[in-house]
């Protein structure tokens, strides 16, 4: 898995808002393998814009 430039990683919080849904919803789906976490283990996790941005795309449809 090759990190996104860091000019495209948002953390949670905005990830959520990104998509229109909770923060749980990013955590979940993270654990389901659905979007990919970014960030140390322990650590601010910060999820790829691009990413995000096709999920919302599906979503709409």
């Amino acid at each position: 898995m090759i990190k996104p430039p860091s000019h495209r990683l948002v953390p949670t919080k905005v990830a959520a808002l990104a998509v229109g849904v909770s923060e749980a919803t990013i955590r979940k789906w993270v654990s389901r393998g659905k979007i990919t976490r970014y960030g140390a283990p322990h650590r601010r996790s910060e999820f790829d814009i691009e990413e995000l941005t096709e999920i919302a795309l599906q979503r709409r449809h």
